[in-house]
């Protein structure tokens, strides 16, 4: 099929490489518009996009799909069906309606469980043991189109959201071409998705990424690992933020009040609502990520506490 992609961010770039090695014409790329980033403040191509460039291929940057000059150029392009994966807009009904074969998505979740922008982090977060991956028929709906298949994965205990959705980026990749290929032959067929059990998965703020030592322990755990990478769990300390990377749940440790440091000789402890967890990275505000107890040592931690 002759195929236009739509994605931004560096999880697309697995299903691209499936998508170029396969039997399929891909023709262009859509992506979000360069963006400012470094400390100079200078538009970066997103790396779909730079994907495309190093290719040849065209890519289009709307700043909205709905814009006429993007619309007349994708019915120009007249591609059978575009494959999505984290394209990162709201695609229009006027959009939807010019490939034969639609828009079909690579979301990161067992839909009808986490519709929405981070479905991975969430997964993390509340714990679920089994997640997975669904390529879908885009619709007007957030998420809420027919699935053409799925693939499951565990949520493995020392996951972050990054581990996982590398997992899932690239297994995602060979279902969302395995579906690609039966819409080509007829063979593919969309289940409605069921009435129960749907669940929303919004993006993750920085607010939701603080550390809540009033909670327990394997709470903690999850917070900070759904975060990592992003946006990066954090805490107080001094009055200052610092960000964290995952910890390590203690059994039967020292009672430590919420938020309370402890300094032994090879780790870190900090007090939540039951068992005391371990630290792992430390990254205070200008710095370099550090091991915990390195942190420790550079900082003189007396009797002191994470607000």
């Amino acid at each position: 099929m002759r195929l236009v992609f739509a994605g931004t961010p560096a999880v697309a770039l697995p299903s691209l490489d499936a998508l170029a090695a396969s039997g399929h014409e891909l023709v262009a790329v859509v992506t979000r518009p360069d963006a400012p980033a470094g400390r100079g403040r200078h538009l970066v191509r997103s790396p779909a996009g730079a994907w495309a460039d190093e290719r040849g291929i065209e890519v289009l940057t709307p700043a909205r799909p709905r814009e006429p000059e993007f619309l007349a150029r994708l019915r120009d392009i007249a591609p059978d069906c575009v494959p999505v994966v984290a394209y990162g807009a709201l695609v229009p009904p006027a959009a939807l309606e010019i490939p034969k074969h639609g828009w079909v998505n690579l979301h990161f979740s067992l839909l009808p469980a986490w519709r929405g922008a981070a479905p991975v982090q969430h997964a993390v977060l509340h714990g679920d043991a089994i997640t997975g991956a669904s390529v879908f028929q885009l619709e007007r709906g957030l998420d809420t189109g027919p699935v053409y298949g799925t693939l499951t994965d565990e949520v493995r205990p020392t996951d972050t959201s990054g581990d996982l959705l590398d997992r899932l980026a690239g297994s995602g990749a060979g279902l969302l071409v395995a579906v690609l290929d039966a819409i080509e032959a007829g063979t593919a067929r969309a289940e409605p998705q069921p009435a129960d059990g749907v669940s929303l998965a919004p993006k993750i703020t920085v607010e939701d990424a603080e550390v809540r030592w009033t909670e327990p322990a394997f709470a903690v755990d999850r917070r900070i690992r759904a975060c990592t990478p992003a946006p990066g769990a954090w805490t107080t300390f001094r009055g200052d933020r610092v960000k964290l990377g995952p910890v390590r749940p203690i059994a039967n440790g020292p009672d430590l009040e919420p938020g309370d440091l402890l300094v032994e000789r090879h780790q870190v402890l900090v007090g939540t609502a039951t068992t005391p967890v371990a630290l792992g990275e430390v990254r205070a505000a200008g710095k370099k990520a550090m091991s915990a107890t390195d942190w420790a040592r550079g900082v003189r931690v007396t009797s002191e506490r994470f607000a």
